[in-house]
Parts: structure tokens; sequence; C-alpha cells
């Protein structure tokens, strides 16, 4: 377990479980989990990123003593995850904790580099007052977007307009699953968990309504056991009642209940990625796609023109993120979902001729559907 301790400098870690350590684990509000990405970008620890990659949003997450209530089965935060809360991994990587102190001090020796700020809930009753006075804080010290991903089992009636007093300006959902039948499983009553469906979409219809057409959103993860059909439908309800879609690949968590289950084919991924870009920006609805009998998408409903100009653009594989003050995406979490390497899947940045290339490989590979 990886904690920040308060009496030393912000890029010091120590390990409370270390022999002669008296520390506790710290707690939200007064401190944060951090993304690994994050805390390279702001020199709190040391690291190169891949193709020398550049993060514009610092990726924050409450953390409490008892962790999360939830059991999502792919999930590193998952109570049902060996380890102590504050050391358990996620999204590939660990998050050290720091106090929300110094986070601040650190953002501001960086302003240049940080277009974006996003504060992630925990399924735990008490991150909705602490959501909202961390918002507030971090709004309060500079004039940076916040992003709040929020948790909607925990909610009440009131909730995503108190953090838009807060002074967030965009909120996610991550609804994960692309049906009813897999999201009971992997994160409902068949998975030991309270989350709810019909919670996760209602939830994201009043984001919409209270900020927006466009400041709201849901992750969404492909090969859970989905068709592509069926993930292209959920990408375009999504995008039916004004929101918008993040795309991830499912990677697996070392001791998670899914930790053997491997990634989706690259091929699956990159469709539906292509499939996002198209539906997203309004460019082609996926009830104008032609889909297989399996539920592969065998034609995407525009001219090989037109969609070879967009997939050598690149813009359909990068990283789908909240945007930040300039516009362009600053969410792009560098390798969240993915090793650095060539088998990237996000990419955080453009890809160059040599990725177009290899993409293209990657889209028609034998057995995948051409297009």
């Amino acid at each position: 377990m990886t904690l920040y301790d308060s009496s030393v400098d912000g890029a010091q870690l120590r390990d409370p479980d270390e022999p002669g350590s008296n520390m506790e684990p710290v707690e939200s509000p007064e401190y944060m989990r951090m993304s690994l990405a994050a805390a390279m970008t702001l020199g709190f620890q040391p690291g190169l990123f891949y193709r020398n990659a550049k993060l514009y949003c610092i990726n924050l997450l409450l953390t409490y003593k008892e962790g999360c209530a939830a059991r999502c089965s792919y999930c590193g935060l998952s109570k049902s995850r060996p380890g102590t809360p504050s050391g358990k991994s996620f999204i590939r990587v660990a998050w050290p904790a720091f106090s929300v102190e110094n986070i601040i001090q650190k953002i501001a020796e960086r302003r240049n580099r940080v277009k974006r700020i996003c504060v992630s809930m925990l399924t735990n009753k008490r991150s909705i007052g602490d959501t909202r006075e961390v918002c507030s804080r971090l709004r309060s010290s500079f004039d940076i977007p916040v992003s709040l991903l929020v948790s909607p089992t925990v909610m009440a009636s009131g909730d995503l307009a108190a953090f838009k007093s807060a002074g967030a300006d965009k909120i996610g959902v991550a609804i994960d699953l692309a049906t009813p039948g897999l999201f009971d499983r992997y994160r409902g009553n068949a998975a030991g968990g309270p989350h709810r469906w019909e919670t996760y979409w209602k939830c994201l219809s009043d984001a919409v309504e209270v900020f927006g057409d466009g400041n709201a959103g849901s992750h969404f993860m492909v090969g859970m056991g989905e068709t592509e059909k069926e993930m292209c439908e959920a990408i375009r309800r999504v995008r039916d009642m004004g929101g918008r879609t993040h795309l991830f690949s499912f990677f697996p968590e070392a001791n998670s209940v899914l930790s053997d289950r491997p990634q989706p084919p690259m091929d699956q991924y990159r469709r539906v990625q292509l499939a996002r870009f198209l539906i997203d920006g309004e460019i082609n609805r996926s009830d104008k796609f032609v889909f297989s009998d399996r539920g592969q998408i065998a034609d995407f409903g525009l001219s090989g023109d037109m969609l070879e100009k967009i997939i050598d653009s690149g813009e359909p594989f990068r990283t789908s993120g909240c945007a930040g003050y300039d516009g362009e995406v600053a969410c792009n979490r560098p390798y969240a979902n993915s090793r650095p390497g060539p088998g990237i899947r996000n990419f955080p940045f453009r890809p160059n001729k040599t990725d177009i290339k290899r993409i293209h490989k990657q889209m028609t590979r034998p057995g995948a559907t051409r297009l």
C-alpha cells in the first residue's frame, strides 16, 4: 500500500505497512489518489512516456479506508479483489495518494501542462460531499475545467445540480457494459454488487439535462461478451440523448475476478473505435451500418473513399475523452488499457503514417471483416 507521507515532500512516498511505520491510511477530502501518468506529469514521480506522449488532464480519485463498496468483476478497485483498498491498482497502474494542498501547488507550478482536471468518485456515501468539496476547492484555485466521474448508485436527486454549483462542467457515467444482461453479470446482482443498469442510464439522462448537450457522457468497455452491433446500439443511445462516449478496451487487472480473461481481438476494437467516431461525430448512424449474422460490422454505410479518408486521419483511434479549455482532448489517459509499444489501442497522440499502416492491417487481418 503506497501512500503519501505529509511529513516529507510531495514526491516522497512511504509504505505504512513497513516496519516501524505508524502511518494511518490517508483519506479524502484532504487526500486524493492520482493516476501514475498524472503523478509523472506533475513531477510527483519520475518517468518518461513512450513516444513522448503528453497527458493534459490530472486524473484524481477519492480514497477511503473502507474502499469502494462495488464488486465489479473487471475493476481493480473492486471489494472482491484481494488487498488493501489504498494499495489496489486501477486501470492497469498504481494510483499513489497525495494531499490536495500539494496537488494544487504542483498544478500551479505546471499550469501550462494542465488543461483539465477529472475527479472520480467511489461507490461510497462519503464521496458525494467530498466530491463537491474537492471540486469547489480546485475551481477556486484555478480557471481549469473540472470533470466528475460519478457513481450513480450512491447519488440522490439534486446531487448533479450541486456538482454544477461546485464548478464542474462535465459529468462522466461509467456504464461500461453494452447490455443489461452483461451489466448485471459483471456489476449487478450476479456479481454481488449494488449497481443497477436503469440507475446508470437515468443518471446519464439527468446529467445531460443538467449540464447540457455534449457535457455528459458514458464510458464503455469493448470485449465483455457483447457483439459489435450491441456496442454500437449503446453508443447510439448515448448520442441520441445528447451525450458522448469514451471508449476503452478491456484489460485484465491482476487478481481480479476476470484476471484471466483475454483482451478483445484488435480488429474488433478497431471497428468499434471507428463506429464510435462516426456515431459521436454524427457522420453516420449505427442503423445505417450493415452487420453480419454474428453481430460484426460488415459495412459502415459510407463510400470507400470517405471511409479511407477518415481512417487515414487517425482520429477514430485516438483516446476519446473530455476536452480541455482549448477544445482538444485533454483526458487522453496514456496507455491506460494497453501496454506501451506497437500494440497501442488508444493513441494518446495523433497516429503517424506507420501507425496508420498498422491500423489498416489490424482491421483487415485474416478472418476479419474487410473494410
